[in-house]
């Protein structure tokens, strides 16, 4: 429930062949920027915007002037850039996304259609089509005591040999107001968190969180 077959349709993603090379998706996190630098010398001049070394924006997409974008940095067509984000590299942002206000990157793949539209902080994460962290929410990418990030599932661990990963939110999943995603966290498809929640470990794909001791099938 946890590999990058199980989380994400890589259709929706310019960074499919990264991932698709790969079981796991925190495994694609240190190799995000080079890939971007790989990909982004690809792309077609008549088509993207070179403003910064190794910075590409889609000409259809719009960025507010107040922006900070520093590369390495991929945006996509359809996707809006809202005043104050700050991007600060390492950042595949795919088409019709929505970077917010006030919102965080760092070292992020989003797919297409992603919406982290309002205070966000996204750090070390990969974000599936069409997920959605309402305002607030954000991704902790680091441990308090900075040992190394162990993913948990039920009785399983999986060592990452990561200091730093944040969420693995599949395609479809919708994080609640306010809420935090500890170091590590896996969201299945199709996955609800409530708002104000603090999830760890792994949550199966069409289930609602709505506390660590209440995670329930959804009904789709």
């Amino acid at each position: 429930m946890y590999t990058i077959e199980d989380l994400y349709d890589l259709s929706h993603t310019l960074a499919a062949p990264l991932l698709a090379a790969h079981t796991y998706p925190w495994e694609v996190l240190p190799l995000i920027g080079d890939f971007i630098k790989e990909l982004g010398g690809r792309l077609p001049a008549e088509a993207y915007d070179h403003p910064a070394e190794y910075v590409w924006i889609s000409k259809e997409a719009t960025v507010a002037p107040t922006a900070s974008i520093t590369g390495p940095c991929i945006i996509g067509p359809g996707t809006e850039v809202r005043p104050g984000a700050f991007i600060r590299g390492k950042v595949l942002v795919g088409s019709g996304a929505v970077v917010g206000n006030s919102t965080e990157l760092k070292n992020v793949i989003l797919f297409d259609n992603v919406q982290v539209p309002h205070y966000n902080y996204v750090g070390d994460s990969v974000l599936g089509y069409r997920a959605h962290m309402v305002a607030g929410s954000i991704t902790s990418n680091v441990k308090s005591d900075k040992t190394l990030v162990v993913i948990k599932c039920g009785a399983e661990q999986i060592y990452t040999e990561l200091k730093k990963v944040g969420a693995m939110l599949g395609d479809r999943v919708e994080v609640g107001c306010n809420s935090v995603l500890n170091p590590g966290t896996v969201i299945g498809r199709d996955s609800i968190v409530y708002p104000l929640s603090s999830v760890r470990g792994v949550i199966p794909a069409a289930h609602i969180f709505k506390a660590a001791d209440r995670i329930e099938e959804r009904r789709l």
